[in-house]
């Protein structure tokens, strides 16, 4: 783990107290009017004259690198997301209560860094980027032939973190960490089309049933000292809410603690993190805090069905204050077929891929605290983000062997497949 740096000496009081505060209910943060109320979905047409891309977020550097989605890997360019950030940080510093969290941020979940890239999609004409900028606290849309910002939403509360995009690309779903607030965008607009309440720490999105339904797991507070188990009551309300994906109201609500206790691992997090649903959507994968594996839910029978640990890197620490925000491992992802699983073990320092039905794990390929795992475009591999190496690796679901590896930006985590235009090379700014 990194050494924070400290922030500047006069924000240091302030910023103290806000980490404890980054825990606060909803009702501690106050809501900013959205951009518009309920606005008609965009309708884009068919995409065409367009390259899939890895889009790569480097969440100190405040840039997403763009490469080749299968193969080598190869960069094809390098797109600025904080285009607007003279402008972001007068307003923050002309603001005692935004100061504060945007210190707090730093010193907390940032690890001594600003956030400025935590998750990204592109839109369905390959036109645009979409972009979670946590330290910020907002959502942006940037042109990816220009640099420029077309839209921009500030969340509730005072951070932005993971978001997912609806199966037509129309909508792109945001947690908003402070105000335990998921709001869902026009990916076209940056009009809200709704939000919804879920528990403390909204953490990861995912759509599922076509569309028609959105998961949201609330992760609670990850930034304080009380990691031993005894004090796992102060983390706050974790939970999954699945809402309805058009009227957004709650369809669903699991408690994992529940389940983890009746599955026999009551000493487990409940605090569920990265998920990876099967092709059919009839099983869930997900991490939870502090531990080195993963657990099987069967959907239907709404119950965990199976767990996997993983190996332990004898060079970890098992002082779980060392562990970057309670996460032990955090990414994990599913071959095309369902048949293997990805898995970043991100503070044991490796990755490695599992057979589902044996749930064996083949060889664990060294990689400085992987952050995120995703699929590469041709399906043939899992891709996960080095943060701790600034690199992106590519390791065969067949053969569990890394056969790609690539230099990118300060500190990548998120990783999304996306689109730009077949001849993009990067914004005509950075090209001047």
């Amino acid at each position: 783990m990194k050494t924070a740096l400290p922030p500047t000496l006069a924000g240091v009081a302030v910023a103290l107290a806000v980490t404890a505060a980054l825990s606060a209910p909803a009702s501690a943060a106050p809501v900013p009017p959205a951009p518009a109320a309920a606005a008609a979905t965009t309708v884009v047409p068919a995409p065409t004259g367009l390259r899939e891309v890895l889009f790569v977020g480097n969440n100190w550097d405040g840039t997403a690198d763009v490469l080749e989605p299968s193969g080598s890997l190869t960069r094809i360019g390098r797109i600025n997301v904080i285009p607007d950030k003279d402008q972001r940080m007068l307003e923050i510093h002309l603001n005692p209560v935004k100061l504060a969290y945007f210190l707090g941020i730093r010193m907390s979940v940032g690890e001594g860094h600003d956030q400025f890239v935590d998750d990204m999609y592109s839109t369905p004409d390959g036109s645009a980027v979409v972009v979670s900028r946590p330290s910020f606290a907002d959502v942006v849309s940037i042109d990816v032939a220009t640099g420029t910002l077309n839209w921009r939403f500030p969340v509730s509360g005072y951070r932005s973190d993971h978001m997912a995009v609806s199966p037509d690309g129309t909508r792109v779903a945001v947690s908003a960490s402070t105000s335990g607030t998921v709001h869902v965008l026009d990916i076209g607009t940056g009009r809200q089309t709704g939000s919804f309440a879920t528990g403390d720490k909204p953490h990861e999105n995912v759509f599922t049933d076509g569309g028609k339904r959105i998961w949201n797991s609330a992760i609670g507070e990850v930034n304080t000292a009380l990691d031993d188990p005894f004090w796992d009551f102060t983390k706050g309300d974790r939970k999954l809410t699945v809402v309805d994906a058009e009227t957004y109201r709650t369809v669903k609500v699991i408690d994992m603690r529940q389940r983890l206790d009746s599955f026999g691992r009551k000493d487990l997090s409940d605090a569920v993190r990265p998920v990876a649903f099967t092709p059919d959507e009839s099983k869930l994968y997900f991490q939870v805090s502090f531990f080195n594996g993963f657990l099987e839910y069967d959907v239907a029978a709404d119950r965990i069905t199976r767990e996997k640990t993983l190996p332990k890197n004898p060079a970890t620490s098992e002082d779980r204050t060392t562990w970057v925000n309670d996460s032990r491992h955090h990414g994990i992802s599913m071959s095309p077929a369902g048949d293997k699983i990805c898995v970043a073990g991100t503070m044991d320092d490796y990755a490695t891929v599992v057979d589902r039905a044996t749930l064996e794990e083949g060889p664990l390929i060294t990689a400085s605290k992987p952050y995120w795992a995703t699929v590469s475009g041709d399906g043939k591999s899992c891709v996960v983000s080095e943060s701790g190496s600034d690199s992106v690796t590519a390791i065969d679901f067949a053969t569990g062997r890394k056969v790609a590896s690539v230099a990118v930006g300060d500190h990548p985590q998120r990783v999304r497949l996306g689109r730009v235009a077949a001849d993009w090379t990067g914004p005509s700014a950075a090209r001047k």
